[in-house]
């Protein structure tokens, strides 16, 4: 009998296990994916907010995520989506360029499907961008935050969507963009704390 008892309790634990699984696969299918980071020596985010802070923001945008539709399309979709899930200063996305550029010029350039060897320098030195083929359904975008020629922090991000305007999007940027500029990292950092 007591045999009996301890065969039912792994089939128990097997269902629970598999219950568990089965309740986090629509959670999964609509997170993104954020690659690695990388923040230059000279990234700080008191910079970013007061470059940003109740200001335009200028995105450009490198290649078509979605190759069979009108570029102007997937642009007009991705403007809504970013400035939902903005990052906290009171910042207005534009795609439009500063007229005359300011100096610094602060800006963040996307690049959909890039090559896996463009580096991020050169895209803010605009340089000519370089891709690779677009996998269907997929929304992969490499995010630089540039100062002039030179870039201030990096990484990549990428989701299951169906089109511009599809919500996952919005979800990617709300997940981005915490990261891409992330608070509380300073060049000062290390003298705050010492001096505090």
């Amino acid at each position: 009998m007591f045999r009996d008892v301890f065969r039912v309790r792994p089939y128990k634990r097997r269902f629970a296990l598999v219950l568990a699984a089965a309740a986090t696969l629509p959670a999964l299918a609509l997170a993104a994916t954020i690659g690695g980071a990388y923040y230059a020596p000279q990234y700080d985010f008191r910079e970013f907010w007061a470059a940003t802070d109740n200001k335009p923001f200028q995105v450009v945008l490198g290649g078509n995520p979605f190759p069979g539709t009108d570029p102007a399309t997937v642009a007009s979709a991705l403007l809504p989506a970013m400035q939902s899930a903005k990052p906290r200063p009171a910042l207005t996305f534009t795609y439009d360029k500063p007229s005359p550029t300011p100096s610094p010029d602060y800006r963040l350039v996307l690049v959909f499907d890039p090559a896996l060897n463009l580096n991020a320098d050169p895209v803010c030195a605009d340089q000519p961008l370089r891709f690779r083929p677009n996998k269907p359904g997929v929304f992969y975008v490499y995010a630089i935050y540039c100062r002039n020629d030179r870039m201030l922090s990096y990484t990549t991000a990428w989701t299951v969507a169906s089109g511009p305007d599809d919500p996952r999007i919005e979800r990617l940027f709300r997940e981005l963009f915490p990261v891409i500029f992330k608070e509380g990292s300073s060049r000062w950092a290390d003298l705050d704390e010492r001096f505090t």
